[in-house]
């Protein structure tokens, strides 16, 4: 019981954190950012990727082992929405995660990063995007957890 429980807490862990950590990069990006606003959203994206490993390998634990039977979940269309929204907003990472990546020279000599107002609208509407597929994943949970699968 013990280890479902705390296996159930780092997945919600793992979402909150993912979701404070893209909060912070829609505060913080803009196309004239400081030195400490640029450092905030790479740090903060750091952190979403590691939410993001926690909240894939909590999840696997839950349907493997902890949770109510990969039967369960595997028969349920909204656990295959669930994933599908989680891998689009995986998917709408990447660009912002490179991109945050290759300043990491720039701001190690104290520099905030120079963008072009066509790079800073792309990767806003990304990390928004993000943000919006992590709306929509407790709402998909919710469902999840109050149908019986295809029948």
């Amino acid at each position: 019981m013990w280890t479902s429980a705390i296996t159930a807490y780092f997945h919600y862990l793992g979402f909150m954190l993912a979701f404070a950590a893209l909060t912070v990069e829609v505060f913080n990006f803009k196309k004239e950012m400081t030195l400490d606003e640029a450092k905030k959203v790479a740090f903060a994206d750091a952190v979403y990727g590691l939410a993001a490993m926690i909240i894939i390998v909590t999840g696997f634990l839950r349907v493997l082992y902890f949770g109510k039977g990969s039967n369960y979940y595997l028969n349920n269309p909204f656990f295959y929405a669930k994933m599908g929204v989680f891998i689009l907003a995986s998917l709408f990472s990447l660009y912002p995660t490179f991109t945050f990546i290759s300043w990491f020279k720039v701001l190690q000599n104290g520099e905030a990063p120079s963008l072009e107002i066509v790079q800073v609208n792309r990767l806003s509407w990304l990390i928004k995007g993000e943000l919006l597929c992590f709306t929509l994943l407790p709402l998909l949970a919710a469902v999840m957890a109050r149908t019986s699968g295809w029948s």
